[in-house]
């Protein structure tokens, strides 16, 4: 089976449950605080959940933050390829959380920057293997070499695209050079529309599309609403599952970790889409960003949805 390999940053989350964002200088009391794994763990737990080797091939430091990074992914049977960085921690994410489920980030920098060519083809990817790129790791001093290795994949390697928000701000040259190399498109309708200047699911979906080579697949998801699927010039559009949200942080993670997962377990693209609509409801109604649902959860809320 292919693995899923995630190449980008694993943090430690500090969550805070706020009434309401501070006013700039203010102050507001958090209601609860906890720490955990995210950033790329969130993405490799989810799809470990769903049965798919999976390996972090990004830096993990050395010290109580990327302890817990180690602790995290260990506990899902997730490895890791590349040694840890001596000397220096990962870094922390903070994330304030709102009565909404809306969550607002600041992010330090720590190890989890220092990838080397030589660390990520540790991973050694296979033809069929699914490779994740994140548009956070194509700024800073991860962007050279992860730009390097990827021009070294074998035919047949599946890179995945998960642009964030900072993929459309991008120089030209370099967003062309990774639009190039990817097979999988997939993010959320603010990112598609910051790219492409388009709304809606579907239309947004239809010009990322054309960004790609042909046979490349676009999916553009949407919260609730669910995502579009968008391949060999057909677009699918696959329904989400409305839910009353508690903490929506990671659940763009959990659908990226599902539907790869579905994907390497041999699923169609928007069959895959489908199940991975189906964790992301699931997660926003527990909080913290680990807490995507294994297998068996999905198929037990799926059989629990009206036909």
């Amino acid at each position: 089976m292919p693995r899923v390999i995630h190449t980008a940053q694993a943090l430690v989350d500090a969550v805070m449950e706020v009434p309401s964002l501070p006013v700039r200088g203010g102050n507001v009391m958090a209601t609860s605080y906890r720490r955990y794994a995210g950033g790329a763990v969130t993405i490799l737990l989810a799809a470990a959940r769903s049965g798919v080797e999976c390996v972090h091939a990004g830096a993990v430091g050395t010290g109580h933050n990327g302890d817990l990074v180690r602790a995290a992914l260990a506990a899902e049977g997730v490895t890791l390829s590349a040694p840890p960085v001596a000397d220096l921690d990962t870094g922390v994410c903070v994330v304030l959380v709102e009565p909404s489920a809306e969550r607002t980030f600041v992010t330090t920098q720590g190890a989890e920057r220092q990838i080397t060519l030589d660390s990520l083809a540790a991973s050694a990817p296979e033809p069929g293997d699914l490779v994740c790129v994140s548009g956070y790791s194509l700024v800073g001093r991860t962007r050279d070499p992860l730009v390097e290795w990827l021009d070294t994949l074998a035919d047949g390697v599946v890179v995945v695209l998960d642009p964030g928000a900072t993929f459309a701000g991008l120089a030209e040259p370099l967003r062309h050079r990774v639009l190039a190399r990817t097979d999988v498109w997939t993010g959320n309708a603010d990112e598609a529309a910051a790219l492409t200047g388009v709304r809606g699911m579907r239309e947004a979906a239809e010009v990322v599309a054309t960004l790609l080579a042909p046979d490349a697949v676009t999916i553009v998801r949407d919260g609730a609403r669910g995502c579009a699927v968008r391949e060999s010039g057909r677009t699918t559009h696959c329904p989400g599952h409305p839910q009353r949200p508690v903490d929506t942080n990671g659940a763009g993670d959990t659908h990226t970790g599902v539907l790869l997962a579905e994907r390497a377990t041999g699923a169609s693209w928007a069959d895959a889409a489908a199940r991975a609509n189906a964790a992301a409801a699931i997660k926003v109604t527990r909080r913290g960003p680990d807490t995507a649902p294994t297998r068996a959860e999905i198929d037990a809320f799926l059989a629990g949805q009206p036909r």
